[in-house]
């Protein structure tokens, strides 16, 4: 190997560490709860309820929202339970925190399925379902990935986005919790948001 090949490389290396350095640098902004991002758009859902609600359900508050569906094996059960966790540790701090759960399979997740579904977590977690076309609004304003899955028998399951969406009291996104992050970290962003 000559001198050249080795200053080529370490050249090369030097620039992927500071490119890495950057990226790594810009993601812990995101995920440290320090941007804003115009994100969401006008809809027409219903709540567990049968109520109608609309984007301005997210406006007023704080909020953490969550898009998932009831069939869901694994990540949706764990993160509603950790989201209860989290609002039943913040106390009185997050009272005016408001927590939603919507589904990103409304053919199957009914307002009275969502109601029951969240309803085993907390009664502070507020189910959102209708309208698929309406759904699919919701989904793609919030740039959620969403897909339905066939399964072998027949049947279908839901890949989807994994995070909490964290907004402030204008509803613009301030952060996120990823799934399985810490949950003391977790916990102060939550925090941050309902002193913000």
């Amino acid at each position: 190997m000559n001198i050249r090949t080795i200053r080529y490389g370490l050249w090369a290396a030097i620039a992927a560490l500071g490119l890495f350095l950057a990226g790594a640098y810009g993601l812990g902004k995101f995920q440290s709860g320090n941007v804003t991002a115009e994100l969401g758009a006008p809809f027409n859902l219903v709540d567990q309820d049968g109520r109608p609600i609309t984007e301005k359900a997210f406006e007023g508050h704080p909020s953490a929202l969550f898009f998932g569906f009831t069939h869901c094996p694994d990540v949706c059960p764990t993160t509603l339970y950790e989201l209860a966790g989290w609002l039943n540790q913040l106390g009185d701090e997050g009272k005016d925190l408001k927590a939603f759960f919507i589904s990103v399979d409304p053919e199957r997740d009914t307002p009275d399925v969502m109601k029951a579904y969240a309803g085993n977590f907390t009664d502070r977690i507020t189910g959102i379902t209708g309208d698929p076309a309406e759904v699919a609004k919701l989904i793609l304003g919030w740039k959620v990935y969403a897909r339905k899955v066939p399964l072998d028998d027949g049947g279908y399951t839901m890949d989807h986005t994994a995070s909490v969406f964290l907004l402030d009291r204008n509803g613009r996104l301030k952060g996120t919790i990823a799934y399985g992050e810490n949950p003391d970290t977790a916990l102060q962003k939550l925090k941050r948001l309902v002193e913000g």
